[in-house]
Order: structure tokens, then C-alpha cells, then sequence
């Protein structure tokens, strides 16, 4: 039909735009298989989406992070989202501006209770990229596998998951403050930091937005602090809480109690390790079936610097080793297992808390 139309120039050029706008979302279900890590190798652009926040119901706020763009402008970006798996732009979507850089997103129109699925988007002139997927249930009212959602004292909402008999927060601790609402110390220097033998949190290269990616570096002091680090009902883990998570996971009770990287063989901490180009390549045997989540947040050293981000995470058991040391558990870029060394108690690490 349209061959048989004579077309003027305006015509002609209204036909060019829309031939454009087409091309893209036509990339956008082309690349939509090679999306999800975080990272399009048809688009080159690095997109990873943020966690859920503000969770109301009927409206939550979500967002991205656009660290590349490929070498070509991205010309749109948001977020979709459906209560399938894998959303893309052809179901709901937000237009959030352009260029590279964090966002976020308002999603609406949401049913209380309802499983969500979503995505962050960006669009260059090679196509669509899609950040990884993250779920939440609207209203707050059930988490993963049952296990009820939590919001700490700040009003930050962690997605949760459970992981054997557990129910396990999918995300590092943000808090600002106790369960007391007492304020927990920030922005020491590094000889204070190396010193102090109290409760205090560091954000990596003071980087908002590693904020807003791997959450807070706390130290162990925090972890013990009485005031309470997790919000009312969750705890910090200890280390046989740790232990139980690992073995649910398939790693050998005859390991459980050494040292260095244990449970390779079995894939335990690839199972832990979030699917993302967070990490850095070859990101060993990651497949995050355990929904855990893991990403590479690095750590603060007792020194006062900082380390490891895009290679490794490292998380606080509340078990004491020595005076001056404790448990924590490890992951690696390189490694198919589970870390799990005594660490300085001053340095920083990130927290996850498992529901008493």
C-alpha cells in the first residue's frame, strides 16, 4: 500500500523519523538476549540497575547506572518493568533523560502484593542495553521465599530471599543510624579510621553512587555494637549462621570450619555472585541461583584506604576470632568459593542481615 503513495518532502521525512524510532526498538528486542549481565556486547554501553527503594504499594523508585556508553551517545534511558521475568521497553517503561550516569526512576500503576520484575534501560544508535533484573513485591507485604521485606531506621527497603531455612536480605545495609536511631560516626580520616574503636561506617571513595550500588562499609565495632546495626527482627550473621547458608548451598560439612576458599568445587560462591559487570571478568562460575546476590563492593582498610572494588566483596559474621580480629566471608572475581579468613576489626566491610 505504501509503495503506491507520492510522497512529499514532509511526508517523506515523517517517514524517516519513524523509520529511526523503529529501528531502535527493533535493536532493543534484537539485543534483548544478550542483555542482563550488565554489560551489551551489541551496544558497548555498561548499564547496571539500582536497587528498589521507597516501595509504597502502588509506586516504588528504582533507577540506573550508566558507567559507558559504547562510543555513542545514549540518546534515551529508565527503567521497565512487567510481572514477567525480563522486561523490556515494549512492556511499561520510563523515559529518565540521557547521557551516562545514575538515575532514577518512579514506577506507578503498581498492584499491592503483586511480584514485579525490572530492569534499567539505555538506548544509543547501535541499540538497547538492559541492566540486571531485580524483583520486588509491591506494598512490602511478602519478600523471596516467604520471607517478609524489611525497611532499617533511615526508611531504606532491602530485597530479601531465603536461602535454605533462612531468610537472608539480597542487598548491603545502607543505615545511617542503630535501631536506636542513634547516629553512627562517618567521614573519618584515615588515621581516625585506623584508630577508633567504635562503631563507624565509610562509603567507598566517598562515592555517592557506590552508595547507592554496594551499600555502606562498616566496621566490626559497628557490627558489635549493642544499639543494634540491623532493623528490629534481623541480625548481623554470626559465623555458624554463615555456615548454615554455605551448607545449604552444597558445601562439605568437612570443610565448613577452614580457612582460604573453600566450597570451589561445589560452585558456593559462584551461586552467591550476582551475575553483573560489576565484576570483573571472568566473574568464576557465577550464576546467582541462590539469589543471594553478591557484588564486588571491596572494602576499607584499617589504614584508612581503599580496596578491591569490581574484584571482591567482603561481609562481617558478628563472631569475635581474637581481640583484635573476627569472621568474615569472602568473594572473589577469580574464585568459585567462600573466603572466610579472621579480619581486622577496624577495617570496613559490607553487612548483610539474616531475620532471627
Amino acid at each position: 500500500m505504501f509503495q503506491k503513495l507520492r510522497l512529499n518532502r514532509l511526508t517523506a521525512l515523517c517517514v524517516l523519523v519513524l523509520t529511526v524510532f523503529s529501528a531502535v526498538f527493533v535493536a532493543c528486542k534484537k539485543d534483548e538476549e544478550n542483555s542482563g549481565t550488565g554489560n551489551s556486547s551489541v551496544t558497548g554501553i555498561a548499564i547496571n540497575t539500582t536497587a528498589i527503594s521507597a516501595n509504597a504499594g502502588t509506586s516504588a523508585t528504582c533507577g540506573g547506572n550508566i558507567t559507558g556508553d559504547g562510543g555513542s551517545p545514549i540518546i534515551a534511558r529508565g527503567v521497565c518493568w512487567d510481572t514477567l521475568s525480563r522486561p523490556t521497553t515494549s512492556n511499561n517503561f520510563t523515559s529518565d533523560g540521557s547521557g551516562i550516569g545514575l538515575y532514577s526512576s518512579s514506577i506507578t500503576g503498581l498492584s499491592n502484593g503483586v511480584t514485579y520484575y525490572v530492569r534499567s534501560y539505555a538506548i544509543n544508535a547501535k541499540g538497547t542495553a538492559y541492566g540486571n533484573q531485580v524483583s520486588f513485591v509491591a506494598g512490602n507485604s511478602v519478600g523471596g521465599g516467604g520471607c517478609p521485606v524489611v525497611k532499617d531506621i533511615d526508611g531504606n527497603w532491602y530485597n530479601v530471599v531465603q536461602i535454605g531455612n533462612q531468610c537472608w536480605m539480597a542487598e548491603n545495609l545502607k543505615t545511617t543510624k542503630y535501631r536506636n536511631g542513634d547516629t553512627i560516626p562517618t567521614n573519618l580520616s584515615n588515621a581516625s579510621w585506623s584508630t577508633t574503636s567504635s562503631g563507624a561506617y565509610a562509603i567507598y571513595n566517598n562515592a555517592v553512587v557506590n552508595d547507592s550500588i554496594y551499600g555502606k562499609l562498616y566496621n566490626w565495632y559497628a557490627v558489635a555494637d549493642p544499639r543494634g546495626l540491623c532493623p528490629t527482627g534481623w541480625h548481623v550473621p554470626s559465623d555458624a549462621e554463615w555456615q548454615t547458608l554455605e551448607t545449604s548451598l552444597g558445601m562439605p560439612a568437612s570443610v565448613l570450619n577452614n580457612t582460604g576458599g573453600r566450597g570451589s568445587a561445589q560452585n558456593v560462591g559462584g551461586k552467591m555472585k550476582a551475575v553483573s559487570s560489576l565484576w570483573l571478568a571472568p566473574n568464576t562460575g557465577a550464576t546467582n541461583s541462590s539469589g543471594f546476590t553478591g557484588l564486588p563492593g571491596g572494602f576499607r582498610h584499617y589504614n584508612g584506604s581503599f580496596y578491591s572494588i569490581g574484584s571482591d566483596g567482603c561481609w562481617w559474621s558478628s563472631t569475635q576470632y581474637s581481640t583484635p580480629n573476627a569472621w568474615f566471608r569472602g568473594l572473589s572475581y577469580l574464585s568459585a568459593g567462600v573466603p572466610r579468613y579472621p579480619n581486622a576489626k577496624s577495617n570496613g566491610c559490607s553487612v548483610r542481615c539474616v531475620r532471627d
